[in-house]
């Protein structure tokens, strides 16, 4: 006998290209129906409204929300845009949110989100969504197979900055771990370009971690991280993976026609597959297990909202121990806000550097 499914409503707010990506995926999977679409400019509301309907527009988000009383609100905007929208859903009473990574800009922010969800019991998914790629599921096959033999140490590094690409690194090292809880972070950043960038971000950080099974985590995310020069595209220049007592395993994340793809060195052997990052594909099971936890609440989706705060965590912890120079134990309260204090300290240890190398070149030319 057929079973019938639920239909969700589906509002969406921000039609850039990463909301273009989820707009497409919640129209193109029948367990959905796009009730509202919000973007601030009304040029591309427009074309929005052209190519996924929806019954109503509008470029105020909680105007959308109010006229459409949707089970899932869905947002992809700026980093500084999380916490009025998060607000917003709770406001109008929807069962799920999904929204753009990094979940926040501060763990203030993120604590004051997770308060608010889990105070109405909402349920949340971060789009840490290139875990369904078929490369990344192979190097986890490999690490949960034995292969590679027990894991010491988990690994990341991109090419991109830290707002961009520090979380998703950090999500893949951590489920090639096996989700073992972080205890404490170390970390150093350098450079002050990016932080009036959109992204607000130091130009490189790093951050080794302490997992509580003893495996170490070592993430680079920036200018100064490691190349990839397999991978063509510069935004795709990511590597992540897990090493072990007889062997590694890794994935390049690449693209169609980028060098993506993944490797690995085992006790059975050397071997590789092709693979790259895309949005058609990965993107449809990220939806897809959006509608089975609504269906059902013991199917958790890999990419909710406990999952990515405790990713968030660890970033928020390197730029903490960058700050306070030295190590950073988990989990974290509230503080002070995380880039601010970051900026100052990389622009007055700065401007330090710079007397110390004066005053050297004074001492020298006095003798």
């Amino acid at each position: 006998m057929r079973t019938s499914h639920k239909i969700y409503t589906v509002a969406i707010a921000g039609m850039g290209k990463r909301g273009t990506h989820h707009a497409e995926a919640f129209a193109n999977n029948p367990r959905f129906r796009i009730a509202g679409i919000s973007d601030t400019d009304p040029q591309r509301l427009d074309a929005a409204v052209q190519a996924f309907g929806g019954d109503y527009a509008s470029t105020n988000v909680t105007d959308m929300l109010d006229h459409t009383m949707p089970d899932i609100f869905a947002f992809c905007t700026l980093p500084q845009i999380r916490l009025p929208y998060i607000k917003a859903g709770v406001e109008a009473g929807v069962k799920l949110i999904a929204y753009e990574k990094p979940m926040a800009i501060s763990m203030n922010e993120a604590l004051e989100i997770q308060r608010l969800l889990s105070g109405a019991s909402i349920k949340s998914v971060v789009s840490h969504q290139h875990r369904y790629g078929d490369h990344y599921k192979k190097v986890k096959e490999i690490i949960d197979s034995g292969m590679i033999g027990r894991v010491q140490t988990v690994y990341g590094h991109a090419t991109g900055w830290m707002l961009h690409m520090m979380t998703h690194l950090i999500e893949y090292a951590r489920w090639y771990n096996g989700y073992a809880e972080a205890e404490w972070v170390v970390g150093q950043a350098d450079g002050l370009g990016k932080f009036r960038d959109t992204h607000s971000s130091p130009e490189y950080i790093a951050a080794l971690i302490h997992f509580e099974n003893g495996v170490r985590g070592i993430i680079e995310c920036g200018a100064g991280a490691p190349d990839v020069p397999e991978v063509e595209a510069w935004w795709r220049k990511c590597r992540i993976g897990a090493q072990g007592t007889e062997g590694f395993a890794e994935v390049l994340t690449g693209g169609s026609g980028s060098g993506g793809g993944w490797r690995a060195v085992t006790k059975n052997g050397v071997m590789s597959g092709h693979g790259g990052m895309d949005y058609n594909h990965d993107m449809h099971p990220y939806v897809q297990e959006i509608a089975e936890w609504m269906d059902d609440p013991a199917k958790v989706h890999p990419c909710n909202g406990e999952r990515a705060l405790k990713g968030f965590e660890v970033m928020m912890a390197a730029c903490r121990s960058v700050v306070q120079r030295g190590k950073i134990m988990l989990p974290l309260d509230m503080g002070e806000s995380e880039l601010s204090a970051l900026e100052y300290s990389l622009a007055n240890s700065s401007g330090e550097n710079e007397l110390n190398v004066l005053k050297k070149s004074f001492t020298a030319l006095s003798i």
